[in-house]
């Protein structure tokens, strides 16, 4: 599967934008998919993920509540509704699916990655 984000963008704290991650070419509605944000000089996080048929969701503590994360198993995109943005929420936010198994928040449990969209949130 090949997995392209797109959605990010240069706002103002306390807007809001939409990223999205369209999949093809192999196995999507069956996986996990997450968001993960990586910051310079940082490593890669977890920002939020959603179990296979949507029925799970799981938030890092800094986004809960302001962020909210949504699949199309249909259309074969995973989206991330951002709101309230904060300049902490800057970087490079990736979208991966995860392995059949593994914990949420373990980059390496995820087999597959985009290739990432900037967000920058000004103060």
């Amino acid at each position: 599967v090949q997995l392209q984000a797109s959605g990010g963008g240069l706002v103002q704290a306390g807007g809001s934008l939409r990223l999205s991650c369209a999949a093809s070419g192999g196995a999507f509605s069956a996986h996990a998919m997450g968001w993960f944000r990586q910051a310079p000089g940082n490593k890669r996080d977890l920002v939020a993920a959603i179990r296979w048929d949507g029925g799970r969701t799981t938030y890092a503590d800094s986004v809960k509540g302001r962020f909210t994360i949504s699949r199309d198993n249909i259309g074969t995109t995973v989206y991330l509704q951002m709101n309230a943005l904060k300049p902490e929420d800057t970087g490079v936010y990736y979208c991966a699916r995860r392995r059949d198994s593994g914990s949420y928040f373990y980059s390496g449990a995820y087999d597959t990655w985009g290739q990432g969209t900037q967000v920058t949130v000004s103060s």
